[in-house]
């Protein structure tokens, strides 16, 4: 037997489960951060915000939205509001499940990674699917063509209200020996974190193995993966280059996110703080993009180089560099023959409209299937 959830259908069990964390996150919010629905509308007339943010301890958070929500934001409304911030993985809450606490409002003002809610709404994932962005300027193509839809998606399916759209940097594929384009991959184990990679993976002949971020380089060292995917500034940190010899520069994903508001707690901020608001997470989402690029071009420098102060005064990779000419056009046939049909058919022929409206016009490349 099932339930509806978001749009969705769950069993009960699972539906079950999800509202005992629901309660648990109520609880943990509301000890920490004051009752959530009396937040927006204090009686001084200033308003008093809890954020969940982006991944910890990754430059998103720490350089970006930890100081923009706890110090800038209260410099640009002139001491009306403050807030309080808390990353989406350091508090008890899990990444796929926060599209479905903003939209009830247990988190009111909230990042929600792509890749991580694609199962509940795999429409909202089309702007980073694999090997559709080699580059930024791609991605920023991207997601300017996509932004309108899915501001929509968010305010008519879940009642959430998109304020920004934030970009991690590139992820890359590290192999432990020689590669020279994402042809040679076959029979190879790749360290993968999402559905999609997997399946792209797949088709290139290699086995997908999912391992988490934090058990990367432990499983390319003991054999568990022959090659990961991960970002090209934080494969460099975790020490790839200790166990790999050749990275790729193009990307295959970039990790999209975006930040959005309840409507209900949105709607409770006044109009003129709305405007602040809208204008300072604009000033933020352009400065983390800023960010995202530069991080991609020194990670990739850091991995290949011999270190300096670009590298936070650590040695260089002294990695290999892979950049095939050949892999352009064998990402186009990828994207065309495999991707873009596997993802329709996770997404259903909603996400094949919208695909033929908002995004083949930008990559040249159409679903057959509507």
């Amino acid at each position: 037997m099932t339930a509806g959830l978001g749009g969705r259908h769950v069993v009960k069990g699972a539906q079950g489960r999800f509202l005992v964390r629901l309660m648990t996150y109520a609880a943990l919010l509301t000890f920490s951060a004051g009752p959530l629905a009396a937040q927006p509308g204090a009686a001084d007339g200033k308003i008093r915000l809890s954020i969940v943010g982006g991944l910890a301890n990754i430059t998103q958070f720490t350089k970006f939205e930890q100081p923009f929500w706890e110090t800038e934001i209260g410099k640009l409304s002139n001491g009306r509001i403050s807030a309080t911030i808390r990353p989406f993985d350091g508090g008890g809450l899990r990444g796929q499940e926060m599209l479905q606490l903003l939209r009830l409002g247990v988190v009111p003002f909230g990042t929600v990674l792509l890749s991580l809610v694609s199962a509940d709404e795999p429409e909202l994932n089309a702007p980073d699917l694999p090997v559709l962005n080699p580059d930024i300027a791609t991605l920023r193509k991207t997601v300017g063509a996509y932004r309108q839809h899915i501001k929509q998606i968010l305010l008519q399916r879940y009642g959430i209200e998109l304020l920004g759209i934030y970009t991690y940097p590139a992820q890359v594929l590290y192999c432990k020996s020689a590669f020279t384009g994402l042809g040679d991959l076959a029979g190879r184990k790749v360290r993968t974190s999402s559905v999609s990679q997997s399946e792209l993976m797949t088709a290139l002949g290699a086995v997908p193995v999912m391992v988490p971020f934090a058990n990367i380089v432990p499983a390319v060292r003991d054999g568990v993966t022959d090659c990961a995917i991960t970002g090209t500034l934080s494969g460099y940190e975790i020490g790839l280059p200790k166990v790999t010899t050749h990275v790729h520069a193009m990307a295959l994903n970039w990790g999209l996110s975006f930040f959005g508001a309840n409507l209900a707690a949105w709607n409770a901020i006044p109009t003129e703080l709305q405007h602040i608001i809208r204008q300072g997470v604009a000033h933020l989402e352009a400065r983390i993009w800023e960010q995202a690029e530069t991080d991609t071009k020194r990670g990739l420098a850091c991995n290949v180089a011999v270190g300096g102060t670009a590298c936070a005064g650590l040695p260089g990779g002294g990695m290999t560099l892979v950049d095939s000419p050949a892999d352009e056009a064998r990402r186009h046939r990828l994207l065309k023959d495999v991707v873009l049909p596997r993802w329709i058919d996770r997404c259903g022929e909603a996400c094949t409209a919208a695909w033929n409206t908002y995004l083949a016009p930008t990559h040249g490349v159409k679903s057959g299937a509507e």
